[in-house]
């Protein structure tokens, strides 16, 4: 088996490769160039609280977050590689670790802190958890399974859909780049799943049975998975929303192509096809969209373009309702599909951004954070400078998203060294925010004023 760090790697040998003959055109820098934290209206700066006991590395030196004023955030507890989270019904924390093949259960002990024991092993990269009253659901690389959950126990397993693809398949040859799969399960019972592409562009994936890149559904009471959204190049955030709707949270495509015909910032004569870092930073956005059965988010053939005037260098951007551009790579006279025919994305965050986590809130906070989406954004991998990492708060409009707030941010310096990388957040029964870092190893308990 491939393993996640294997994998990273690979990307990063690769990234060397392509940079030797990116453009580096001259064009303003980008208004955002900042960490976003530092310049998040109503964030102040507060000391991670560090617990006895759970003060190793990286909290063996003062580690500082930028939070709503009165907010603290405190380590709950240390799990290396923890991922996504859920909220189990006796009120234990359950994390996913698919470096480990584990889901471990975390529960408060009353002194800010939680005793750790592991729910189940041995399993293949677990990812994505969700209940449907006290049933479990929990993704596998390569599988769906519903779980009894009672005493603490998981047990009594029951197939929800197997043969996903995985670096096994055989079809696959061991390279498959977005293995760890998201689930969510409808207020019908249909069980949604995530199945990200094979890499950057595979076209294949789109013809593939099971479709990759796709948001897959499964019927109420069991059945065959069927594509429920296409185009979804990795839609790793997968949540389902208190009026029962589906959003994905997508970490779209890397080196995308310059895909005018005219030049961009001071070059001379066109730029269309090339692979320029100024453009790259922006391009594409990541997008967070409302799914309806067949909807179709562009991935290989279009991508959401933020810019407010398309193609001209330092234009201001703009990631509400983002219309699509043509990828000139794949489809560049437009043939392969028809971008301008595609909905624009409700709300979307910068290009790199890396969104994992995806959860909704329906009253557990105060004031403006009382209803909206958590979003944990992982940060870029190869964008200078860096997106940060942080977690996002999307408020909730009139059945939809409002535009991305910082809820939590500071894990990353100016320099672009990093300490933490946030994956999920979810809110507790005890209306604070718990939030996981695969990075740091840790969960956050992020608290609101007087919780």
């Amino acid at each position: 088996m491939v393993s996640p760090r294997m994998l990273v790697v690979a990307a990063l040998a690769a990234l060397a490769t392509a940079c030797s003959s990116i453009s580096s055109a001259s064009v303003p820098e980008p208004e955002d160039a900042a960490p976003r934290a530092a310049v998040s209206a109503g964030l102040v700066p507060v000391q991670v609280s560090v617990p006895a006991g759970v003060g190793a590395s990286p909290f063996d030196t003062p580690r500082q977050v930028f939070v709503p004023s009165g907010w603290t955030m405190s380590v709950f507890a240390r799990v290396p590689s923890a991922r996504l989270a859920v909220w189990a019904p006796d009120g234990a924390l359950l994390v996913s670790v698919p470096a480990q093949g584990s889901v471990v259960r975390l529960v408060p002990d009353g002194r800010g802190t939680a005793s750790e024991s592991v729910l189940l092993a041995g399993l293949n990269q677990p990812h994505g958890l969700t209940f449907a009253g006290s049933t479990l659901y929990v993704s596998q690389s390569d599988r769906v399974d519903a779980y009894a959950y009672s005493a603490g126990a998981a047990i009594d397993p029951r197939p929800v859909v197997t043969g996903l693809p995985d670096a096994r398949s055989a079809d696959l040859g061991g390279q498959y780049a977005h293995a760890l799969k998201s689930v969510a399960v409808g207020p019908d019972g249909a069980v949604y799943v995530s199945v990200g592409s094979t890499g950057n562009i595979s076209v294949d994936d789109l013809t593939a049975r099971p479709p990759r890149a796709s948001i897959l559904r499964v019927p109420p009471g069991g059945g065959a998975p069927e594509p429920f959204a296409v185009g979804v190049r990795n839609g790793t955030g997968l949540a389902v929303a208190p009026d029962g709707a589906v959003w994905t949270a997508v970490n779209n495509r890397d080196n995308i192509q310059y895909p005018f015909d005219r030049p961009y910032g001071g070059a001379s004569g066109s730029s269309r096809g090339q692979v320029i870092v100024a453009y790259v930073r922006d391009h594409p956005a990541e997008a967070l969209a409302r799914l309806t059965p067949g909807r179709n988010l562009g991935w290989p053939y279009c991508n959401p373009d933020p810019d407010v005037e398309p193609g001209v260098a330092g234009t201001a951007l703009n990631l509400s309702n983002v219309p699509f551009t043509v990828d000139v790579e794949t489809n560049p006279d437009g043939s392969r599909l028809d971008c301008a025919s595609l909905p624009p994305v409700e709300q979307a965050l910068g290009a790199h951004s890396a969104p994992l986590g995806l959860s909704f809130v329906d009253g557990g906070l105060p004031g403006d954070y009382a209803r909206g989406a958590l979003v944990g954004v992982h940060g870029s991998w190869n964008a200078s400078p860096p997106r940060a990492p942080e977690v996002s708060f999307f408020p909730w409009r009139d059945g939809g998203l409002g535009p991305q707030q910082t809820l939590v941010g500071g894990f990353q310096a100016a320099d672009g060294s990093r300490w933490g990388r946030p994956v999920a957040a979810v809110v507790g029964p005890d209306g604070a925010i718990y939030v996981t870092d695969d990075v740091a190893g840790a969960v956050y308990r992020l608290a609101p004023p007087g919780r």
